[in-house]
C-alpha cells in the first residue's frame, strides 16, 4: 500500500508515519530522509543534493519530484511505503500520478500546531523558530491545501482529526484505511 501523509508542521505526520510503518509493515520515509540518504551517496545526484542542502536551500520542486520518483523505484519500496512531506504542491501531486493509494490528511489548527511546536522547541531545532514556523504554515495553506482538493476529487483522501490523542488518531487512520467509516 502506498500512503501519503499530509498536514501542517506539528500535525504529527512523523509520529503517525512511524506507527503505521510498524503496524502495516511498510517502510516510512520523508523527503528529508530521502535527501539525507542521497547526500551520503558518492554520485552526481548525491553531490548535488548535499551542496544544495548544505547551502541552506530547498531542492527545487521539479528536481524533488524526479528524485522522489526515482528513489521510490528501489526494491524496498516495491511493496509500498508511507510518505511524509511530499507532494507539497498541486503540480507535484499531478505528476506523482501513481504515488498514492490513500492520502491521509492530519487536520490540525494553526494554533494547535504552534502550541505543539513551541512545546517541542526545547529540542533545539533551529527550523522551528516562530518566524520560520509561521512561514511554513502560510506556505501550507497557499500551496498544499490545493493538493487536498486534488486527492479529494480522486476519492483517496482520508481526513483525520489530528488534535486527538496519538492512539485515537492512529486507530482512526487504521479504521478508515480498511474502509470502516
Amino acid at each position: 500500500m502506498k500512503i501519503v501523509l499530509i498536514g501542517i508542521q506539528g500535525a504529527g505526520k512523523s509520529t503517525q508515519g512511524n506507527l503505521l510503518s510498524k503496524n502495516l509493515e511498510v517502510p516510512y520515509l520523508s523527503t528529508g530522509h530521502i535527501f539525507r540518504e542521497l547526500a551520503k551517496e558518492k554520485t552526481k545526484l548525491g553531490r548535488y543534493v548535499k551542496e544544495v542542502m548544505n547551502a541552506g536551500y530547498l531542492i527545487p520542486g521539479k528536481k524533488t519530484l524526479a528524485i522522489v520518483t526515482e528513489y521510490l523505484k528501489r526494491p524496498e519500496y516495491k511493496g509500498g511505503y508511507i510518505m511524509d512531506g511530499f507532494p507539497r504542491t498541486l503540480a507535484q501531486a499531478e505528476f506523482f500520478k501513481d504515488g498514492a493509494d490513500k492520502v491521509i490528511y492530519l487536520k490540525v489548527s494553526d494554533g494547535e500546531a504552534l502550541k505543539r511546536l513551541s512545546f517541542r522547541n526545547g529540542e533545539g531545532r533551529e527550523d522551528e523558530n516562530p518566524k520560520a514556523v509561521a512561514k511554513r504554515i502560510e506556505s501550507f495553506h497557499k500551496f498544499t491545501e490545493p493538493v487536498l482538493d486534488y486527492y479529494q476529487k480522486k476519492g483517496i483522501l482520508i481526513e483525520v482529526d489530528g488534535e486527538k490523542t496519538i492512539e485515537q488518531i492512529h486507530s482512526e487512520i487504521l479504521r478508515k484505511i480498511n474502509g470502516d467509516q
